[in-house]
């Protein structure tokens, strides 16, 4: 019970400041905040994700231009380029560590006002600092699993936000059902996205991709993200910039 439970807190933990602050704020700048609080997310980012630690800065340029190429030869991650979703996350981890090591020249469009804290990122994204979260994961399993089919979900725990990724860029653009006729192949996963915390919302997202709130579309569809945000806008922690409205779809 403990590694399920420790299973679950891992997932959605690292899942919000994937969702959160990487995605809806370094990518989309959905929503302000102070620098202090910036730092703060930076550091929870890489307590929430341990050894699959991502980049605000890696992601957000990366996203930017997913969206800027969806489903076409340029798209960072994209299942029609790719023969299975291991090759394109492969193909999608190749290209985040070119940008994020400045490997490559990006224009400046992807770029612009992107978060960078340089000297935390060069240290969460070590391998002293991936070796040390795999071995203390390592430990944790070997103190608590009281059953050997637990020891499946360690590889998990190693790689939780890839298997983050791959659940939209991969399945949300193959299975689920679509609210908005756009140019490319985004889908909604689930009426109710208790897996993604509203990243499963994945087409309403491609249509409205500056909207802090991704669901909303239909009844059903509530953004337990969003949710959240809406809260600590109340609160004044942060500021959210843009909550038009969008096209119900009975």
């Amino acid at each position: 019970m403990t590694i399920l439970i420790f299973m679950i807190i891992l997932w959605y933990s690292g899942l919000f400041f994937q969702t959160f602050f990487l995605h809806r704020y370094a990518a989309h700048q959905t929503f302000t905040m102070s620098p202090f609080l910036e730092k703060i997310c930076f550091v929870l980012t890489w307590l929430t994700q341990g050894s699959n630690y991502l980049s605000a800065y890696g992601y957000g340029v990366m996203h930017r231009m997913h969206h800027a190429y969806t489903d076409t030869k340029e798209d960072p991650h994209s299942p029609k380029f790719d023969k299975n979703p291991i090759s394109m996350m492969w193909r999608t981890k190749n290209i985040y560590q070119d940008i994020n090591k400045k490997r490559i020249i990006i224009a400046e469009k992807f770029t612009k006002n992107v978060p960078q804290w340089e000297g935390f990122d060069n240290f969460a994204s070590s391998k002293l600092s991936r070796i040390a979260w795999i071995a203390g994961y390592t430990l944790f399993f070997y103190f608590f699993a009281d059953a050997w089919w637990q020891w499946f979900f360690l590889p998990v725990a190693f790689l939780m936000a890839p298997i983050h990724g791959m659940i939209i860029n991969w399945f949300a653009h193959v299975y689920g059902y679509v609210n908005f006729k756009v140019s490319d192949t985004s889908k909604n996963l689930l009426p109710f996205d208790f897996l993604m915390m509203g990243e499963g919302y994945h087409n309403n997202h491609h249509k409205y991709g500056s909207r802090a709130n991704f669901g909303g579309v239909r009844w059903h569809e509530i953004d337990v993200t969003y949710s959240i945000m809406y809260v600590l806008n109340k609160l004044r922690i942060i500021k959210i910039k843009n909550n038009s409205k969008i096209v119900k779809v009975k």
